[in-house]
């Protein structure tokens, strides 16, 4: 017999905001460039630390913000003639970000039942003020685990072995919400049930499933 889900954890960035592919061209249209040029930049200096994980370098962190985006600019200005000079993507990347409200909401109403909600994001420390203005975990979430603050990172086991010892529920009735299908996929193999998120709606009714409402 299927064991009910106690858990709900969510991510932050492409589920709680807007798709990341739409915040990068929010931003590069702000900034006056072209996605490609800094796409390219920022693929070359992810490289550089043996992965393919843009984010792997300063949400582990293995680097500062402020060093890994002149890192960029440094390859903006050799390889493209592109001069961006940057010390933080928070403010530009943040600022004007929507908040989901719809999955937000719902989110609240899992806890209201009696659920427990925590997010589970790998996060830049530079940003970590930023998200908490854009939402206060207060009265949404009953635990936050970040990557930069615990030492690892979706999609490795360890992360989410982690946040089932701080919640206290098991794997197996802990749900995982994400849009990555490889962090899904991590949460899976830890024992999770996960939902790959792709719209508010679809994974409204995926959760409410999984909750048998």
């Amino acid at each position: 017999m299927t064991q009910p889900v106690l858990a709900v954890w969510t991510d932050f960035g492409g589920v709680l905001t807007p798709p990341i592919s739409h915040t990068l061209a929010v931003f590069c249209e702000r900034q006056g460039i072209r996605q490609e040029p800094l796409i390219d930049a920022i693929l070359k200096v992810t490289a550089s630390y043996g992965t393919d994980d843009v984010m792997l370098p300063i949400d582990t962190p293995l680097v500062t913000e402020q060093e890994w985006l002149a890192q960029i600019g440094e390859l903006l200005r050799a390889d493209h003639g592109i001069d961006l000079h940057m010390t933080t993507l928070a403010d530009a990347w943040f600022d004007g970000r929507e908040l989901n409200k719809e999955w937000a909401d719902r989110l609240r109403e899992v806890r209201a039942e009696g659920l427990f909600v925590g997010l589970l994001s790998n996060m830049v420390p530079a940003w970590d003020a930023h998200w908490r203005r854009m939402l206060s975990p207060d009265g949404l979430f009953d635990d936050v685990v970040l990557s930069f603050e615990v030492g690892h990172r979706k999609p490795a086991r360890e992360i989410f072995d982690l946040a089932v010892e701080r919640s206290g529920i098991p794997a197996a009735q802990s749900l995982f919400v994400d849009d990555l299908a490889k962090n899904c996929e991590g949460a899976e193999a830890a024992g999770w049930r996960a939902i790959h998120f792709t719209d508010a709606q679809t994974a409204i009714k995926a959760l409410n499933e999984q909750l048998g409402v």
